[in-house]
C-alpha cells in the first residue's frame, strides 16, 4: 500500500473492526449508530497520534517497571476517555475499557501483520551490492 490515504483508510477499517469486536465481546461497551462508530474511530486515531506519545513519554518509568503493561493501561485510558467524550459510545467501567483496549490492540496487531507484505530475507533493508572501487563507504 503505497498511497498514504489508502493506508490510513485501511488502518481506520482495522480500528473500526476492533471497536466493533470489543462491543460484541465485552459487556459494558456499546455504540448506537455507524456514524458514532466512525466518530469513535477518528477520535481514537487522533488521540493515538497526539496524546499517546505524550503519555508514553511522561509514564516511561512506569512502563519500564511494569514490563510494558503500562502501554495497555494507557490504551484503556484513551478508550475510556473516548467513551466519555462521544455521545452514543458507552464504556461502562474502566475494566470494560481494559478489555476493549486489549481486543482492539490484538485485532490491530493481527490484521496489520496479515496485510503487511513479508520482508525479503537478508535484513531489514534492501541488500547492498558489493562495489569494487577505491572509495571507502562508511
Amino acid at each position: 500500500m503505497n498511497n498514504a490515504f489508502v493506508n490510513m483508510l485501511v488502518r481506520w477499517l482495522i480500528l473500526a473492526l476492533g471497536v466493533t469486536l470489543s462491543t460484541k465481546i465485552v459487556p459494558g461497551i456499546s455504540y448506537d449508530t455507524g456514524t458514532t462508530l466512525a466518530v469513535v474511530v477518528v477520535m481514537l486515531s487522533f488521540f493515538n497520534a497526539v496524546l499517546k506519545p505524550l503519555l508514553l513519554l511522561f509514564t516511561l518509568p512506569f512502563i519500564v517497571l511494569s514490563l510494558g503493561i503500562g502501554i495497555w493501561i494507557i490504551n484503556a485510558i484513551l478508550f475510556y476517555f473516548v467513551g466519555r467524550l462521544v455521545d452514543g459510545f458507552h464504556v461502562a467501567t474502566f475494566g470494560s475499557a481494559l478489555w476493549g483496549a486489549l481486543i482492539v490492540s490484538l485485532t490491530n496487531l493481527l490484521l496489520s501483520r496479515m496485510l503487511t507484505p513479508p520482508r525479503p530475507p537478508g535484513g531489514p533493508g534492501p541488500a547492498r551490492e558489493a562495489k569494487r572501487d577505491d572509495v571507502i563507504d562508511i
